[in-house]
């Protein structure tokens, strides 16, 4: 029973989003689409365990929620203009029974439209994000609030201002003139969920698996809808490669331990098989962007058999393309830190003055100054540095790893 629950579960929410596509395309309202969704979702959970999987899943889960949305709407408002909205919003064949082997399920995928929708330029950062777990992602209110460590209240109220605001926009793609500018967010988007997966930025855990797999499933959508996208296939690749690692980031009592400290026969080999391959393909599919670059950079992480086989030249060179072309802080610290690698520690903190200003008051800045001071024998500046950046962390593994490398440096 329970493996044939966790196989609804996946299939439930790998239709999620194209199930609420086809109602918002039909229908237009967003905000009701969506409830009606969950709901179909739910009563889905509750029978398919015990009465099997219908032979069209998805065409089942919209014929469910059109009837919940058509509930909804005869209960809005008074019993003429329920009916006059219902007539008004219904199919014309909303009453009829489909040919045998014909579905009303849309034979197109409206995965990436709905990703367009949720990361729309009129949301802020946190309502894309909120609204894209919920929407496409399948996670309940309470999940993405337990997720990013806010009451379910706080997160339930951000979800319902991102659907009023997204409330009568048009559902379609955009032109060929703003395309590539709204890819690039709903990308943005996949990655900052992924990275507060990867490594959380607050609280007791280091690593938030659920919401790392998600952004990985979510990429795996889009890469199916665009196969040739060299910036979706990178940064599939960039995610497979960096959460390779996650078995080893961490020691038995949840302790952070480094990558060059790491077992690396801990690593997801498969993953590091899957992500190298589809670096080489995104790397083809014409001029390399950021995604492309870091995957390129993981790949070498990945491939080296030590901490002392990594190639960091050309990991620097990697990164000296990356930083041309977008000079973003947190991949001029890492560039900081290859310098460092291959011209020594010396080289390395004199980056990090360039970047006082962007960084200031980061904890990573003080990490880093930190690693790089110890490397070059100032014990006590590093030992400063440690203790300044684990007071500035809001990581509670992060700062205990900061804390005890600070510790080792007493005399």
């Amino acid at each position: 029973m329970l493996s044939r629950t966790t196989a609804v579960e996946g299939l439930l929410r790998r239709h999620a989003p194209q199930v609420l596509g086809a109602l918002v395309r039909r229908y237009g309202n967003f905000d009701l689409a969506e409830d009606a969704v969950q709901e179909a979702l739910l009563a889905a959970a509750e029978q398919w365990p015990d009465a099997g999987v219908p032979d069209n899943p998805r065409g089942w889960l919209i014929r469910v929620a059109s009837r919940r949305l058509t509930d909804q709407l005869r209960s809005e408002e008074a019993r003429r203009r329920r009916e006059e909205s219902v007539v008004t919003l219904m199919p014309r064949d909303a009453f009829t029974t489909p040919a045998p082997g014909e579905s009303r399920a849309p034979a197109e995928d409206d995965t990436l439209t709905l990703l367009f929708l949720c990361c729309h330029p009129e949301l802020t950062p946190a309502a894309q994000i909120a609204l894209t777990l919920r929407a496409v992602g399948g996670l309940t209110t309470a999940e993405i609030a337990r997720a990013h460590l806010v009451p379910e209240a706080t997160m339930a109220q951000r979800v319902s201002r991102a659907k009023q605001k997204v409330r009568g926009l048009p559902f379609r793609q955009p032109g060929p003139e703003d395309r590539d500018r709204r890819l690039a967010a709903v990308l943005q988007v996949l990655y900052l969920i992924f990275n507060e997966g990867y490594t959380a930025t607050s609280g007791r855990a280091l690593h938030r698996a659920d919401l790392a797999r998600e952004a990985i499933r979510l990429t795996r959508a889009i890469r199916r809808l665009l196969p040739r996208e060299g910036a979706v296939t990178g940064l599939l690749a960039l995610m497979l490669l960096t959460d390779a690692r996650s078995a080893a980031r961490t020691g038995p009592d949840g302790e952070l331990i480094p990558l060059d400290e790491q077992d690396r026969g801990l690593w997801d080999r498969p993953a590091i098989d899957e992500g190298t391959a589809l670096v080489e393909e995104a790397l083809g599919q014409g001029p390399a962007g950021v995604y492309q670059l870091q995957a390129a950079i993981a790949a070498l992480h990945d491939e080296a058999a030590s901490a002392e086989d990594t190639d960091w030249p050309q990991i620097l060179a990697l990164y000296d393309l990356v930083v041309r072309l977008a000079p973003e802080p947190m991949a001029e610290l890492g560039r900081a830190v290859a310098v460092a690698m291959v011209h020594g520690p010396e080289a390395g903190l004199a980056e990090l003055d360039g970047l006082e200003d962007r960084l200031a008051g980061h904890h990573r800045l003080e990490a880093v100054r930190a690693h790089l001071l110890e490397k070059a024998g100032d014990v006590e500046g590093a030992r400063s540095a440690y203790q300044l950046a684990a007071r500035r962390t809001l990581s509670i593994p992060e700062a205990r790893y900061l804390r005890a490398r600070a510790s080792r440096l007493l005399p």
